[in-house]
């Protein structure tokens, strides 16, 4: 019996037998071909005195369009200080909180990943990883931080090739002296330097904490970032040296990291908002990314703080504003992001998308004009309804017969939305797009008032191409770049592109013109040629003005980061004035250009209270994000208040004070077109008879024949 059970147990005996042979002779193959690579490894390390000298990355200067630095990115180093130079606080603050089992392990810590695998499976999530000081090394010097089996395989075959080749002393030696503790620092010594003002040969037990606790996330626990976290981390450092014995308990309270003060941080101006946005297109435009670059570039620096003063001075308190300033070839002069660059380095000129207003009937205004309009051209203002949505104009009343100048100087809605209809919405959301347009554009009726999200810098481009005669103008920020000593770029612009014929352009012009002399831009106006539309959108979220003159095209944007209401906010006021700031320095020394068509006023001319100034926002409200129809509430019969009024001027209403004598509109004329006075028609001026279907026109309503010659 006994036999017949053997016999019967003998193949599987022999089966597992014969998988444990196997699984035998593949760990030993296994554990030949690991000795294989890691000694092939150690053959193929630099030297301990190449390791010390080999960079930890790309050195980066930038010059403003003077030469002069704006700033130099990139790496910082302090001094190198050998293993017994560096304080024992510091190295044992970072064995007790990287690697605790430094001293035993090969260069891979078999322990310590699996006591970080059964973490982050108890909390679900990755929170511990299991790399030793000598991975990190590895890491840090010959790979990327992608985190792939592949990558983690060639780092720990690294680690043990390090182990093999230099002592433990030589390896926290390197380490501390190569590792990332983050605001561009490499090393103990330029983390020291940077956030406590010392060297760190002079740490003391609690900086030694601090800086011990970045390497983890350097961004997240930096000093200069966030304070509370960098110290909390602090704590969670002095703990495990308490825990692993380097220091006592008590020496640990007496540390104190809440105590610490830490170095000033050094001013960081605008410009960074510019070189944040510039900087990261030298990927595509050069191959170089080991030599040390010094890149050339637009930016004006008087025109930059110009700028800045400009938005400071004019943004309403508690919004956030943005300009951008664009020669006439496209060049970035001036870039602000934002009101503040250290405390948001959210770049609002050209990463914010924002609903413009009627800024945007640039567009619809260049579709009717390409399509054969003129800005003599009648249309009536009169009660329109497309698809269900009916536009109103911000004076809640429809003036008949006007001219298209007329309507683009006191932005009346119906006629937008009537030359909408005419033309295509399809046709201005590609004019748009024509124009530099990169967000976006809905085809809804209520588009042409604005509805679409679009970016300043993009905006700005477009009006650029209007200034350039319609040719196509490309904000660009990098002019050459140099690595030792030899230029690997030079820009090029191009202007072959052209967007619309040039009478197109002038005609467009024509109308910005108006919009600043006596539209809803009269803010905007500095003693010389502009041109420029304003913009303001429902609740008073946004504040747009863009123009051009002499050569410079600028956009500026206000409003709240939250999108919520900022009052009085209207593209007319504090957007207009900001851009008058900057205007009216930034072009003082350039020659006053006039443009190809001079000033031609409105029909209308109204009387300059509150209301007409600033008129409301576009009622952009009244749709939905897909552009359907809402509910509109009744219009208020009390005359609106500052609280209430937006940029965009009225259509001509139902009293205006006696005309003003010709010879006074001239003088108005010169003073803000800065050019001589011009040749008068001494000839009566006749009154318009008043379209049967308007509202009844008060006696000002003249055509302007008595106009100055064009």
């Amino acid at each position: 019996m006994a036999r017949k059970r053997s016999a019967t147990r003998s193949p599987w005996r022999r089966r597992l037998g014969l998988t444990l042979k196997i699984l035998i002779g593949l760990a030993v193959i296994g554990l030949g071909a690991l000795v294989i690579a890691v000694y092939v490894a150690r053959s193929q390390l630099p030297s301990f005195e190449e390791l010390k000298s080999s960079p930890n990355g790309q050195m980066i200067r930038v010059h403003a369009a003077d030469g002069s630095v704006i700033v130099s990115l990139g790496p910082s180093y302090g001094e190198w200080l050998t293993y017994n130079s560096i304080p024992t606080v510091m190295r044992d603050a970072t064995v007790a909180v990287e690697d605790s089992r430094f001293r035993s392990h090969p260069g891979v810590d078999p322990l310590g990943i699996v006591r970080s695998l059964w973490v982050n499976y108890q909390r679900g999530r990755r929170v511990q990883g299991g790399s030793t000081i000598t991975q990190q090394l590895a890491r840090n010097v010959f790979l990327s931080s992608q985190k792939k089996f592949g990558r983690k395989f060639r780092e720990a075959i690294l680690a043990l090739a390090l182990e093999r080749k230099f002592s433990k002393d030589q390896i926290l030696e390197l380490y501390l002296n190569k590792v990332y503790y983050g605001g561009g620092a490499y090393g103990i010594d330029a983390a020291s330097r940077k956030f406590f003002g010392h060297g760190a040969d002079r740490l003391s037990l609690a900086e030694a904490a601090v800086i011990a606790g970045l390497v983890k996330a350097p961004s997240n626990y930096s000093p200069t970032a966030d304070a509370d976290a960098a110290k909390g981390r602090a704590g969670v450092v002095l703990r495990q040296m308490v825990r692993n014995g380097y220091v006592t308990q008590s020496q640990a309270e007496q540390a104190d990291p809440e105590g610490l003060k830490l170095a000033p941080e050094p001013p960081q101006n605008s410009a960074r908002y510019f070189t944040d946005w510039a900087l990261p297109q030298l990927d595509t435009l050069i191959d170089e990314t080991q030599a040390p670059l010094e890149v050339w570039t637009t930016i004006d620096p008087k025109m930059q703080r110009q700028a800045d003063a400009a938005i400071r001075a004019n943004v309403p308190a508690g919004a956030q504003g943005a300009l951008v300033s664009l020669d006439r070839d496209g060049a970035v002069r001036a870039m602000v992001g934002g009101t503040d660059y250290v405390s948001s380095i959210y770049n609002r000129a050209t990463q914010a998308q924002r609903q413009p207003g009627s800024a945007f009937k640039l567009f619809v205004y260049l579709a009717a004009l390409e399509a054969g309009h003129k800005p003599e051209d009648v249309v009536v203002d009169e009660p329109v309804t497309i698809d269900g949505w009916s536009p109103r104009n911000d004076s809640r009343h429809n003036s008949g017969n006007v001219t298209l100048r007329t309507a683009f100087a006191y932005s009346l809605n119906t006629v937008a939305a009537k030359l909408g209809q005419e033309v295509g919405f399809a046709t201005i959301a590609d004019m748009a797009r024509r124009f530099g347009i990169t967000t976006q554009i809905n085809t809804h009726p209520a588009m042409v008032l604005g509805t679409s999200d679009v970016r300043l810098i993009d905006m700005t481009r477009a009006f650029a191409s209007v200034a350039a005669k319609g040719v196509a103008v490309v904000p660009y920020g990098i002019t050459r770049v140099t690595a030792n000593g030899e230029t690997i770029y030079t820009h090029e612009v191009d202007r072959s592109r052209v967007l619309v014929a040039p009478y197109v352009a002038a005609a467009m012009t024509d109308l910005l013109q108006t919009t600043v002399n006596t539209g809803t831009g009269r803010e905007a106006q500095i003693g010389r040629p502009v041109a420029g539309k304003t913009g303001t959108t429902t609740s008073l979220k946004d504040g747009w003005f863009l123009g051009f003159s002499s050569g410079l095209t600028t956009g500026v944007w206000m409003g709240r980061d939250d999108a919520k209401p900022v009052r009085g906010l209207h593209g007319g006021t504090a957007p207009a004035r900001a851009f008058a700031a900057f205007m009216r320095p930034a072009t003082a020394d350039r020659p006053i250009e006039q443009f190809d068509t001079q000033v031609t006023l409105p029909e209308w001319q109204l009387e300059p209270d509150e209301e007409s100034y600033y008129g409301a926002p576009d009622n952009a409200t009244f749709v939905d994000e897909n552009g359907n129809p809402l509910p509109q509430q009744p219009a208020d019969p009390a005359p609106p208040t500052g609280a209430d009024i937006g940029d965009e001027g009225p259509a001509p209403e139902r009293t205006a004070p006696a005309r003003t004598p010709q010879q006074q509109l001239d003088d108005l004329i010169d003073s803000v077109s800065g050019r001589d006075q011009p040749q008068r028609d001494p000839g009566p001026v006749p009154r318009r008879d008043t379209p049967a279907t308007a509202p009844a026109a008060p006696a000002a309503r003249q055509l302007q024949d008595a106009r100055p010659t064009q």
